[in-house]
This record gives structure tokens, sequence and C-alpha cells, in this order.
């Protein structure tokens, strides 16, 4: 009797044990000083980082890039709004700066932790990469049938679209008003006319850059599209060969830099970006300069913050950039997109995907979005509503649907928007445009 209570109160304590987290177990994840040890280091990304599973709802997750200091609440707002009508969805949006939004995808996909919609500007690589899934895939046919076909040829490879528009800017030139009335010019829409226009503002008023460049490793590449566009050439033929070193493109970057050479540019084009231009053109120190939509705005904030009077500030519009040679005038249009990852989704988390971006891209609300940050709509019902409820942007609206973008979907894009970049500034110190073009259409074709 007494080795059976023995065995017993043998038995009790040894099950106490257990339940107060003794055996070999117990303090795994302290030391002796009752701190803490560190978790082992992995090269994965942060669970923390990535969206909790919902149970038994359809999970999705997006990461978006941040355009300005609206977008966070924008789309705080627009996930309570979507959860709360689709109660059988989890959508989690994560708001990232344009700084890091690179480094975070890379880390995520390093991790094998691909989200499932990204909004971000370049797609080639992922699609390269065989990351992402095609976009009619994931898009219902009433919203694609809504986006500009100029905007999803920009996300074509091997005749399939995989990535669709979501916001745009476009570019024309800009134009002080009292300057050019000062110096007795016109507006120039020929590059003659524009090369007569610099000579006479310079006579006018030496202390005023008549023509603004950007020849930076932040906008050279938007440089060497406005000069060769409107001078008949482009970055490729009509079968997506490279023709980087084309006659009318060597033509175009020399009238560019003879423009620099007669001291009618700003004094240093390889390294005072777009954001020192418009900072020139809206103290009245440049002339006219070819930039992007939001200038205005750009401009507006900038006195907001300065208080400037409302006497002092410029009086200025904009047009079309000028041609040479009878070609029509060329803008150049900028956009961002969204694209699917293909995780192995489901059909019903396809048809989520779908439910999310018939969404977005609700009339109403996809225009709310765009007029946020003053963009330019992907679509042409949102560019009706845009020019309706802001009619300064109305001629913006016309010029975005005929924009003619980069061809980012080549997978030497990289490539060739540093090179021409290299181009213009080894051309700015001298050297021949011709034999650099050269040199970089061999590199680029073989």
């Amino acid at each position: 009797m007494k080795k059976a209570l023995a065995l017993l109160l043998a038995l009790v304590m040894a099950l106490a044990l257990v339940a107060c987290g003794g055996g070999n177990n117990a303090g795994k994840n302290n030391n002796q000083g009752g701190s803490a040890t560190p978790p082992p280091q992995t090269d994965e990304p942060d669970k923390n980082d990535e969206p909790a599973p919902s149970g038994d709802k359809i999970d999705i997750n997006v990461i978006a890039a941040e355009y300005g200091q609206n977008t966070k609440q924008w789309w705080a707002d627009f996930q309570n709004e979507f959860n709360a009508a689709n109660e059988n969805i989890n959508l989690v949006v994560e708001v990232v700066s344009w700084n890091d939004i690179y480094t975070v995808v890379n880390t995520r996909l390093g991790g094998n932790a691909a989200p499932d919609i990204l909004n971000i500007d370049v797609f080639a690589d992922y699609q390269a990469d065989g990351l992402l899934l095609p976009a009619q895939d994931y898009v219902s046919e009433e919203t694609y049938a809504k986006l500009y076909p100029a905007f999803l040829d920009q996300s074509v490879v091997d005749g399939t679209v995989w990535a669709i528009p979501d916001l745009a800017s476009a570019r024309a030139m800009y134009y002080n008003v009292d300057i050019l009335e000062a110096a007795g010019v016109e507006v120039p829409t020929t590059w003659d006319e524009l090369k007569a226009a610099c000579e006479a503002i310079k006579a006018y008023d030496s202390s005023i850059y008549p023509w603004g460049i950007d020849m930076t490793t932040d906008e050279g590449q938007a440089a060497f599209a406005y000069y060769v566009w409107n001078n008949g050439g482009d970055f490729t033929d009509a079968d997506g060969n490279w023709t980087l070193n084309s006659d009318a493109n060597v033509e175009a970057i020399e009238y560019a830099i003879g423009l620099v050479n007669d001291g009618y540019t700003n004094s240093d084009p390889a390294n005072e970006t777009r954001y020192n231009l418009q900072d020139l053109f809206g103290a009245g120190k440049l002339a006219m300069v070819i930039g992007p939509n939001s200038i205005p705005t750009y401009i507006a904030d900038n006195y907001a913050k300065a208080n400037t009077p409302e006497a002092e500030q410029i009086n200025f519009a904009f047009t079309s950039i000028p041609t040479n040679g009878g070609n029509p005038s060329v803008s150049a249009g900028v956009m961002d997109r969204f694209m699917c990852f293909d995780n192995g989704h489901s059909d019903e988390k396809i048809e989520a995907i779908k439910t999310f971006f018939d969404f977005f891209y609700d009339d109403a609300r996809y225009s709310e979005w765009v007029l946020m940050e003053g963009f330019l709509p992907a679509t042409s019902a949102g560019g009706e509503i845009v020019a309706k409820e802001d009619p300064s942007m109305a001629p913006w609206v016309d010029i975005v649907g005929s924009c003619k973008f980069y061809p980012t979907a080549k997978a030497e894009w990289a490539d060739v928007k540093q090179g021409v970049i290299d181009v213009e500034q080894q051309a700015l110190l001298g050297g021949d445009v011709r034999e650099l073009l050269d040199s970089l259409q061999s590199r680029i074709a073989g």
C-alpha cells in the first residue's frame, strides 16, 4: 500500500512539473538572468510584416506605392470600404514609399512571400522570371474595357498584357508668359522658333535661362525622348528592334547639346534635376521648360510655403512640345502599374482579386484617386470625370490619351535607360554624339 501511494505521489509530482513548464523544454526561451534570448537571425523577411490569415475569409494582400501625403489615408479608407462591402474577403493594403518599395518587394520575393497585387512602375523583370499572371486572368472584362489601349500596350510581352495602368502623368512645354512678351517672341512650336526665342530672351535679360534641360540620372531618359520623338526618331523601330543610333536620334541629341553649348539653358544639365528646373521656373528665372502636369501643383505648394504675395507669382501657361521637320508634337507619358503575382490562387481567390479591381476602377472612386495627387487617369470614363471636376486638367486628359511611352516591356530597357543618359552626359563633356550612340547601339543590339 505504501509503495502504491509512493508511486501515485511520484506520478502526481511529475505531471505537475510538466504542467509548470519543467522537463527538457523548461526555460528554452530564457537565459539564467531571466531576459529573453534573441531569436536566431535569418535572411527571411519579418513575418510580422506580412498580413495575418483571416480564417474562412479570402485574404488579399496588396503592396502600394506612396505617391504623396494623402496616399496612406486614401488606401486606409479604401481598405475599410472594400472589406465592409465584401464580407467574404479580407483586404490588407500596405503603402510603401518609393524610396523603399523595391527593397521591400525584393525581400518578400526572396522569402517566397510575394504580395498578391503590386502597385509599382516596372513589371518586365517579374514577368521574365515567370512570377506574374496575365492581366486578363485577374481583371474582369468590364474593367479591362475601361483602360486606354495605348496604356495596355506598354505592358505587352509576347502578345500578352501582364500589367494594367494605375495612373499616369504627361509632359508639355511650360512658358513664362510675361518673359516671352517682354522679349518680343511668340510661343515656339518648332525647333527653329525655339532657338530664335532663346536668343531673344537671352538678349532681353541675360540673367534668365531661356530653356531648361535635365540630363541627370533622374530624368535623362526623358530628355532623350523629348528630342528624338519630336524629330521623328525613337528608341525602337516598328518591329521592336533597337534604333538608338538612327540619323534622327543623332540629329535630335546634337540639337539639344547645341542649345547647352550656345548658353541658352540652365548651367549644369548633368546635375540639375527637373525639380531644380521647376524651382527656377517658379522663381521666374527660367523662361521655358518641359515638365509634367503636376508642375502647377508643385509651384502653388512652394508659393504657399513661402507665403509669396499673389502679385509676385509668375504668370505661366503650357503648350505642346516643339518639334522639327513638320513632325507632329509628341508628349512623353509616364505610367505606373498594377500586377498580380502567380501565387497558386484558387478560382475563388481570382474572383476576389477581380472584385478588388472592379472596386478600385469604379468611375467615381477611381477619379477621386487620380485627382487626389494631381495625376492623370488611365481610363476614358475617369478622364471625362476628371476634366469635369477640374477644367484645368481637360487639356491634359486630351494629351494623355495619345502619349508615347518608354519601351519598358523590353528586357534591355534598364540598360538602355542608363545608356542614353551616359551618352548625353558624355556629349555635354564634348563627346561625339554619333560615336556615342553607335557604341550604345552595338552594346544593346549586339
